[in-house]
């Protein structure tokens, strides 16, 4: 067990850091950036029921109960929230991130004031519970990929203002976050193919913005067809391929005509009825949107005893 409640930021945001890949996005100031913002928008002006009901040099503790099976995730970003709301608040940890857990498993303890804890109480379990539903669902998908080389891909299919959370989820899962945002890599969808004019004028429009800014972007083009994966062998100077609904037949053509040259994603309407033949057909990636939109949050309550 672990007390970091009480561990200086420096030391905490460390060690959040080294918990899973150490993804860039993962940082000190985005964490209480949204933890603020998500107390605010909870708290307001106060939290008149735990300061009408309660006293307040009450304490008292809880314990984090889980009621349902999966992987758990969000344990560190509960550290972080009960410090945010109350320095003095401790935390007991029992079962870390990623952790399999069943009913009636205890991942920690809080303990101290008890304004503080039911202050904190919604927004530990809302991030806890979701988190835990895509790093639950992910593991499952990771699981039925066993055997091959593909690794799974996160989308920004998120939630807004909770990406940062849900991404994370996704590692403590297993599987492999895409880009973050708009900002850190360039992804030429169906769109931009089409109003560019085709693959050609979309990848060379896209290097020479790159040279003329200044920016080294991984480019990562999405094709329909094996004649748009020619033209983008044709083209080259791209990060990866995406084969973008294609049955599996179509996708070990695809792989087969690529040879190696460039790594290879597989997208598009990826369920768990078809993930595992997907995966055996080479490709180095398979993305799935619903790792993120679509989950159901994994069952967890906050418990006084």
């Amino acid at each position: 067990m672990r007390i970091l409640s009480k561990a200086p930021a420096q030391v905490r945001a460390f060690f959040y850091f080294c918990t899973v890949q150490n993804p860039p996005y993962l940082t000190s100031e985005a964490l209480t950036t949204f933890i603020r913002t998500a107390l605010a928008e909870d708290i307001g002006d106060g939290d008149h029921s735990s300061l009408a009901a309660i006293p307040a040099d009450a304490r008292n503790r809880a314990h984090l109960l889980v009621k349902s099976e999966g992987i758990l995730a969000g344990v560190e970003l509960a550290h972080l929230i009960f410090r945010e709301v109350d320095a003095d608040l401790q935390v007991e940890q029992r079962l870390a991130d990623g952790t399999h857990v069943k009913h009636g498993d205890i991942a920690f303890i809080v303990e101290g004031r008890s304004q503080s804890i039911l202050t904190a109480e919604r927004l530990v379990l809302n991030c806890m519970q979701r988190m835990s539903a895509i790093a639950t669902h992910t593991a499952y998908l990771t699981s039925l990929m066993a055997g091959t080389k593909a690794k799974l891909l996160d989308t920004r299919k998120t939630t807004p203002n909770f990406r940062l959370c849900e991404k994370w989820a996704v590692l403590i899962g297993g599987g492999v976050n895409h880009r973050y945002g708009l900002f850190d890599g360039i992804i030429l969808k169906d769109n931009h193919v089409d109003y560019a004019g085709g693959i050609r004028p979309a990848i060379e429009a896209t290097k020479a913005y790159l040279e003329r800014t200044g920016r080294n972007l991984p480019i990562v083009v999405e094709t329909r067809t094996l004649a748009e994966v020619e033209q983008v062998l044709e083209v080259g100077g791209i990060e990866r391929i995406m084969l973008d609904n294609m049955a599996p037949a179509r996708l070990r053509e695809a792989v087969t005509l690529i040879a190696g040259r460039f790594p290879t994603e597989a997208s598009g309407g990826i369920t768990e009825q078809t993930i595992t033949e997907v995966a055996q057909t080479g490709v180095d990636f398979i993305s799935v949107g619903a790792l993120t939109h679509s989950v159901k949050s994994l069952d967890l309550s906050l418990k006084a005893f």
